[in-house]
């Protein structure tokens, strides 16, 4: 990922409801969510949801696709890995037992 594309990905996540929108997502995975159910749950105005949405759409962060009479979005899970390891690319100099913790936390858990 070029740095860039890192910068605009972060300042698009650096808004709390965006912030919050994207987390919403990611927990709906890999489903997604209709815009107003986004909006219902963030309790924000359809129209407000509507333009943090082309935000993160813009910042790839986000994808949607149009089912029946709804548009549905969905987190782009590959942008958030590549932002992720953007961020970590050189970890700790290198050193695995630094990095370690970090890894750990960031494997997803099964119930």
């Amino acid at each position: 990922m070029e740095t860039e594309t890192a910068l605009f990905a972060l300042a698009a996540l650096s808004q709390a409801t965006r912030l919050e929108t994207f987390r919403l997502l990611v927990r709906h995975e890999p489903d997604g969510l209709p815009a107003g159910e986004i909006a219902h749950h963030l309790a924000v105005p359809a129209n407000t949801m509507s333009a943090h949405l082309g935000v993160l759409s813009r910042a790839g962060l986000v994808a949607s696709e149009r089912r029946g009479r709804s548009i549905v979005y969905r987190a782009d899970l590959d942008r958030l890995r590549g932002l992720v390891l953007f961020l970590l690319t050189d970890c700790c100099g290198g050193r695995a037992d630094l990095c370690e913790p970090l890894l750990k936390d960031l494997a997803p858990t099964r119930a």
